[in-house]
Parts: structure tokens; C-alpha cells; sequence
């Protein structure tokens, strides 16, 4: 098994990827419609297999989670993050649940994060969640979310043990919320506004540590782009329009070892428009990380076999340091 301190392939590139701005380009990412799911399974298959190959990155429509229940989820995300700092950091983060600002440095910037963000990570929410008399609510619904999210998350992951040759029911056994390994984790994030000499990233190139990331943003929250396909160095950046309703999905190094790089995972960013001022942006990701004792195996033999654990904490651990959590968000 790999050391944990050893380095990974998938940090390299990120150290690589450096703050290089680029250029924007007009490509679209593919939009999937879930309509009908099980009816249409093989078409919705092919849609979602030829988005993974080709550009990593694709959007959902009538995915079946209530426009209502989203908006409520970023009211109750404002809601956490408008509480005085002194309330939040009694909630810090460890083993990937609680609330950190500032603290998640890139390797590819060497730079904190322009954010602030609130990790739900099931079996380690203990003395995590804000009393109910600050914020009525919260856990319960925040929990429903996070559950309809994860049903969603594995409809997709079935399309893709199709086409690898998995059991169908693979990745929701590997991503079980029923077992104390689930790692699966819903982040609420707040970009904080920015004035017009700012940096002009909010988030740092990179790509994501999972299977499967889902992001949900708000109509006018623009800033997130894509590096679409496998000529990253190209830094050729396409804007990922921000839709209510609408799920941005990539997917991520978890999936792109099992699947041996046939299906890419991406590096995208958040930005900041260059000389102008940016107000707060808020948006919600779903990470699907298989369970902490599951292995990710490779069937050409490019990647060592890892525990989805012990590849999630190196990836942390690239990101997270002791000191970043310390001295960066005291």
C-alpha cells in the first residue's frame, strides 16, 4: 500500500497547473436531462459517459431534488455563515466536517482560498452542528438535503459501472451511508466579496479529490470554469454558467483511477473579475468519496491500489496542513 506521505500523480499536475490566467474559449459543457431516468437509462448513459470521456464536466436538469429544497439549503448556508466568527470557529475542521476560512491553500497557488466553508461528513459530526437554538432547522434539513443529493449521485455512478463493467449497484456500495466509513461530504461555501485589486481567483486550479462532485449554484453567482478535456496545459477556460436548479457535475481522480483515465477528471477554478469589485458567492458541492475502507484498484496497473481513506487524507493533507488550519484561519 502506498505510504501516506508519498506524493501523487494528481498533486504533481495540480503544483504544475500554477496561477497561469489563460483564456477563456466559447465551448459549451453538455447539458443531461433526467427526465424519465429508468425509462431512459441507456440514452441518459450514453449522454453522461460521453461528457466524462470528452470534457469531465456536465450539468443536470429535472434531476428530481425540489427547486424549493434547494433554496432553502442557501438560506440555511447564509444563515451559518452570517454568524460571528467567534460562534463558527466553535465548530473547526477535522476528519473533513466543520467549518474552516481560509484554510484550504492549493498546490497550485500556494495561496489560501478567497472562501470560507462548512463540511457535513455524516459519521463525524459529532459536536460539529450549530444548536438549534442558533439556527432552527439546520441539522434536520441539511441532512434531508445531503441524503437526496447522495440518491442522485449514485444514479449517476450507475451509469458508469455500466460502461466500465461494474455491477450496477458498485458505487452505492462503495459510497454506503449506512456504514461509520461513509466519507461522503456536503461543503457550504461562501466566497467573500472582493474589491477590484483582489486576487483574481476566489478557488485555485485544481481538480477534485472524489468519484463524483455536484455543484449547485445560484443564478448571477457566475465565476466557475472549466479546463476542459486532456490538454490541460492548453489553459483554455470555459465559463460554467450558474443556474438555479441546475446541478454542475465533474467528475473526479477517485473515478478517473477506476475508470484508467477514460473518464477525466478536470481542473476548474473560481474567479474573480479582473479590476472589479465582486460581491459574496455562495454555492453547495456534494462529494461523492467512496468509503474509507474501500479499495481503488486499477485494472491496467497505472495507479497502485489505494483505500478511498488513505488517498482522501493524502489529498487533505496536500491541502489542509496543521499550520494552514492553525495560523491561516486564526
Amino acid at each position: 500500500m502506498t505510504s501516506c506521505n508519498a506524493s501523487l500523480i494528481e498533486i504533481e499536475k495540480e503544483q504544475l497547473m500554477g496561477l497561469d490566467t489563460g483564456v477563456e474559449c466559447e465551448k459549451e459543457i453538455p447539458i443531461i436531462d433526467l427526465t424519465e431516468f429508468e425509462q431512459r437509462r441507456d440514452e441518459i448513459t450514453e449522454a453522461l459517459w460521453t461528457a466524462g470521456v470528452e470534457t469531465g464536466f456536465f450539468q443536470l436538469e429535472n434531476h428530481g431534488i425540489p427547486l424549493a429544497e434547494i433554496e432553502e439549503a442557501f438560506s440555511l448556508s447564509e444563515r451559518l455563515f452570517a454568524m460571528p466568527e467567534l460562534e463558527k470557529s466553535r465548530f473547526p475542521l477535522e476528519n473533513n466536517a466543520g467549518w474552516e476560512s481560509k484554510a484550504q491553500i492549493r498546490p497550485s497557488t500556494g495561496q489560501p482560498d478567497q472562501k470560507e466553508s462548512y463540511q457535513i461528513t455524516r459519521p463525524v459530526m459529532a459536536g460539529k452542528w450549530p444548536e438549534e437554538t442558533l439556527l432552527p432547522g439546520f441539522q434536520e434539513q441539511i441532512l434531508r438535503f445531503e441524503h437526496n443529493c447522495w440518491v442522485v449521485g449514485m444514479q449517476i455512478l450507475s451509469c458508469f459501472a455500466d460502461r466500465l463493467g461494474f455491477p450496477r449497484s458498485f458505487f452505492s456500495q462503495a459510497h454506503d451511508p449506512e456504514q461509520d466509513t461513509y466519507q461522503s461530504t456536503l461543503r457550504l461555501l461562501h466566497y467573500f466579496p472582493t474589491d477590484n485589486i483582489a486576487p483574481g481567483w476566489r478557488a485555485g486550479p485544481h481538480t477534485d479529490f472524489d468519484c463524483l462532485t455536484m455543484i449547485f449554484q445560484r443564478t448571477g453567482e457566475d465565476g466557475l470554469q472549466v479546463c476542459p478535456g486532456k490538454n490541460y496545459t492548453a489553459r483554455e477556460w470555459i465559463p460554467v454558467p450558474a443556474k438555479h436548479g441546475r446541478i454542475t457535475c465533474n467528475i473526479g481522480d477517485m473515478l478517473m483511477r477506476w475508470s484508467d483515465d477514460l473518464l477525466l477528471s478536470t481542473f476548474h477554478r473560481v474567479i474573480a473579475r479582473e479590476g472589479a469589485a465582486s460581491p459574496s458567492r455562495y454555492s453547495i458541492g456534494f462529494f461523492c468519496q467512496a468509503n474509507r475502507d474501500v479499495m481503488i484498484t486499477s485494472a491496467s496497473g497505472k495507479y497502485e491500489a489505494i483505500t478511498a481513506g488513505e488517498y482522501l487524507a493524502k489529498r487533505v493533507q496536500a491541502n489542509f496542513s496543521e499550520r494552514n488550519l492553525h495560523e491561516i484561519s486564526a
